[in-house]
């Protein structure tokens, strides 16, 4: 692939394959997770894989916190060190994490060391891999030649159409992270209750809830149509923590009631795993000509 003259940043959560990531050239920027006296750098210091098997032993969830203004400064220090001199950093809903404002705190350091360098920060208003989706579509303009403000008309026309469905496989982490009640705890538990959340406006929003995974995946299917119709053709990507088999079935009712131009599966990053838990599945999808 073309080295693309801009670069494109985005974080951690946005959750996309390394082999992707790297094709298409995007930079990452880690989250970090505070787990005790351990300050843990997202898909750096903590894969997948190990913190899935702890975090079922966890008396008490981590906490995550974005990254600084100085880790945004050096890596569009880095890349515009290798010559980049357009940058488009694309993060999660400013809603509900400081990622964004992070990131224009860092362009104004940007101004003040390295004037030339132009840096477009953009806020998704949504997270997990709608923010890749973004991400990845960015890239792949970028590499084609697509000059900069078309890149971003791109993105503005992305940011209302695209959303996310996922379904928790249970509340506890819900309830440990303080989103819950215990009442609501206690009942979801015994009713096989499979929470639907969305997102709305930057915010996450409740599409209801599900008894059992087939009835919640139904629903998911459900929440895609009402918004794109049956006959539309689709991009989607499909998320999980921990639970390849559920996502394969997810993956399989929505490819067979829509036309599916584009679909992959990964898992999402820690830093997201600490407040879904594990078994989480959903996805990321948006209508496509």
């Amino acid at each position: 692939m073309r080295n693309p003259a801009i670069a494109i940043v985005t974080d951690s959560t946005a959750c996309i394959p390394k082999n992707l990531r790297e094709k298409l050239q995007i930079h990452e920027v880690a989250y970090y997770i505070h787990r005790g006296a351990d300050v843990l750098r997202d898909l750096v210091s903590i894969q997948r894989e190990e913190f899935l098997k702890w975090l079922p032993t966890a008396k008490e969830l981590p906490k995550t916190a974005n990254p600084g203004p100085g880790d945004y400064y050096q890596a569009y220090k880095d890349l515009a060190e290798s010559g980049k001199k357009e940058i488009i950093s694309i993060h999660m809903t400013s809603k509900g994490s400081g990622a964004y404002q992070a990131a224009c705190v860092a362009v104004k350091m940007m101004r003040d060391k390295l004037p030339h360098v132009h840096i477009e920060v953009i806020d998704t208003l949504n997270v997990a891999l709608c923010q890749g989706w973004i991400a990845i579509e960015a890239a792949r303009n970028a590499a084609a030649g697509i000059k900069m403000d078309k890149i971003k008309k791109m993105i503005r026309d992305m940011i209302p159409v695209i959303r996310m469905v996922q379904t928790a496989d249970t509340l506890k982490y819900l309830y440990m992270g303080g989103r819950i009640g215990k009442a609501m705890h206690l009942a979801g538990s015994i009713l096989s209750l499979k929470p639907i959340i969305s997102m709305k406006d930057g915010e996450i929003v409740a599409l209801g809830v599900a008894r059992g995974l087939n009835q919640a995946y139904r629903k998911i299917v459900d929440a895609i149509e009402s918004t794109v119709g049956s006959s539309s053709k689709i991009k989607v990507a499909y998320m999980h923590a921990g639970a390849p088999a559920k996502i394969l079935k997810l993956k399989d009712m929505v490819e067979t009631k829509f036309e599916c131009t584009e679909s992959f599966i990964s898992e999402l990053s820690p830093a997201l795993m600490v407040h879904t838990g594990p078994g989480t599945t959903g996805l990321c999808y948006f209508p496509v000509k």
